[in-house]
């Protein structure tokens, strides 16, 4: 089991990137559970969770580099899978936001931006791509120790040799 300790940068699978602020103990039925206390970086939202169930979550350290650079040649790649059933491919998506994984949230980042250059998003599909935005500028920041307009720059450059333009925040 992965522990993680005050002070430390982690991701909260679909929230993005935040630092654990406190270990809490809570007592529940005399029992005590530790919690971490996360606060997150897009809302400043702050979030419990506990030590047993940290893992099942999905709450990770951040990304190395080596791997935010696989998600960036991806979002230059041509490979990508396009499914015309909105339905099924908003569930396929939702399943890997929820993994947490940065190179599915890189997927889904890709297919969205592709879908929108030809046609409209749902409104569903626009929260997500706005979600999965934020989410991967966060982590590149992060993982790269760099700003954020830095992170946006350098995933522009991604999707630019596709002739895809970064989309602004919904």
């Amino acid at each position: 089991m992965t522990t993680f300790v005050v002070g430390e940068k982690v991701v909260y699978p679909n929230q993005g990137v935040g630092t654990i602020e406190n270990i809490s103990t809570r007592y529940f039925e005399q029992k005590p559970e530790r919690f971490y206390i996360l606060r997150l970086f897009c809302s400043s939202m702050t979030v419990m969770v506990p030590f047993a169930n940290a893992e099942s979550i999905g709450l990770r350290k951040i990304s190395k580099a080596t791997d935010v650079s696989k998600a960036l040649v991806y979002l230059s790649g041509l490979s990508i899978e396009n499914l015309q059933d909105w339905k099924i491919r908003f569930k396929i998506n939702s399943d890997k936001m929820l993994s947490g994984s940065l190179l599915q949230i890189a997927e889904v980042f890709k297919q969205l931006v592709r879908i929108q250059a030809d046609k409209p998003l749902s409104f569903r599909e626009k929260k997500m791509l706005d979600r999965a935005r934020t989410m991967l500028i966060s982590e590149v920041a992060q993982a790269r120790a760099i700003s954020q307009p830095e992170a946006i720059n350098l995933m522009q450059k991604s999707l630019s040799r596709l002739n895809l333009s970064f989309p602004e925040a919904a």
